[in-house]
């Protein structure tokens, strides 16, 4: 059987992160969603992968290659109109048989779940229950067998919605060959859904109570320590003396720890890092490969992007720092309200009371700047030394 792994959507939701790269593509413990996804696929038997791509598909091309590394074998298909999830898959006509499974590739799925539907006789969804369906595909089931769903109903009372998890033969191209456009511009696939069951199709539903699908950018920090488990320190790694390794860990390949630091897991280090003398990694932690950390910093709880530098005396919590940032000697990001309410981000009470700042790409900081809690910062912005930060910063923004 083929999984048909959807991937071509930027979402503006998770800006500036999505900016540069697909949400499929966006980190945990130093890995893309997409990536975790696509071994729970596999380690559920699927081998056989058509991967649709549109925005910046290219990173994914480079990154999955054929799928050789992960033992399966990965096609692609370019969706370069966003036209919705139908018409991703409708693109798909051509290329795949009767039966295959269709997932979301920005959500993360467990093998048991995915082997579960693979194994269903007729076209089945995948389900879980949450506290807030408004922006889902909600759905309404009577003993296994859906009877009606309809893509991000505002104004439901029910909690079951679809994780983006199908299983679909044929019989779905002609569905969405008769669906209209929707009044988001769209094609989706529930619609499609909707279309089977009123011409009389029977389509099951299966359950499950774990499934991870990031809405918005601080989603990611709420999941990452979460994703870190199994590691190991690589041989290749170099640790001074006077190193404080405690809980679970994983330290890169060529990657240098100084004496004094203090590394309390879960956290993950990637390759060709090096982390400064006296500096503290606080739990929930992940620092991508080729990241520089220097001396007297301390970050916690936070994602740290690939080739990123920060400098001494530094304090980075809750945040998410993207790649070939620099943060100047210095920074400081407030994690936490005066007031200890919910952090709100662009007028989004994001639920948290704790939540530093989140970074684009290039991003670079002078000497002494202090960014406040919840702050959005445009790929390519400049904050000169001193600079106060507050609220969203649109892209190459300069504060001097």
């Amino acid at each position: 059987m083929i999984a048909v792994l959807l991937a071509a959507s930027e979402d503006i939701r998770m800006r500036p992160l999505t900016y540069t790269r697909p949400k499929a593509m966006l980190p945990l413990a130093n890995k893309p969603i997409l990536e975790h996804l696509v071994v729970q696929a596999r380690d559920a038997g699927i081998t056989e992968y058509l991967i649709v791509v549109g925005f910046n598909g290219e990173t994914i091309r480079q990154y999955f290659g054929n799928g050789e590394k992960w033992g399966i074998s990965i096609e692609y298909i370019s969706q370069r109109q966003q036209l919705g999830t139908a018409d991703a898959v409708l693109r798909t006509r051509e290329r795949i048989g009767n039966r295959f499974l269709v997932i979301n590739g920005d959500i993360v799925a467990r093998a048991k779940d995915i082997k579960q539907l693979a194994g269903s006789n007729n076209i089945a969804v995948l389900l879980t229950e949450v506290d807030n369906a408004a922006d889902l595909g909600v759905v309404e089931e009577d003993k296994g067998v859906i009877r009606h769903i309809q893509e991000k109903k505002s104004d439901t009372s029910s909690r079951i919605v679809s994780t983006g998890v199908y299983l679909f033969t044929d019989a779905i191209f002609g569905a969405i060959d008769s669906i209209p456009v929707s009044p988001r511009g769209a094609y989706d696939l529930t619609d499609a859904l909707q279309q089977l069951i009123d011409s009389g199709s029977q389509v099951e539903s299966r359950n499950t109570d774990y499934w991870f699908n990031p809405d918005y950018p601080w989603d990611l920090l709420k999941a990452n320590s979460l994703f870190m488990s199994d590691f190991e320190i690589k041989s290749s790694a170099r640790i001074e003396d006077n190193v404080s390794i405690r809980g679970n860990v994983s330290i890169g390949e060529e990657t240098y720890i100084e004496s004094g630091v203090r590394i309390e897991g879960p956290v993950v280090i990637g390759n060709r890092c090096r982390i400064g003398s006296c500096s503290q990694i606080r739990s929930g932690t992940s620092i991508g490969d080729n990241c520089q950390i220097s001396s007297f910093v301390r970050i916690e709880n936070s994602i740290i992007l690939n080739n990123s530098r920060i400098s001494s005396h530094v304090y980075v919590s809750d945040s998410i720092i993207g790649e070939t940032c620099f943060l100047g000697p210095g920074t400081k990001i407030a994690p936490m309200r005066f007031d200890a309410g919910n952090v709100r981000v662009a007028n989004i009470n994001t639920g948290l009371q704790r939540l530093g700042a989140i970074f684009g790409d290039n991003v670079h900081t002078g000497l002494n700047v202090c960014v406040d809690a919840g702050t959005l910062i445009g790929n390519g912005t400049i904050l000169g030394p001193g600079a106060i930060s507050k609220g969203v910063l649109l892209p190459n923004s300069r504060i001097l």
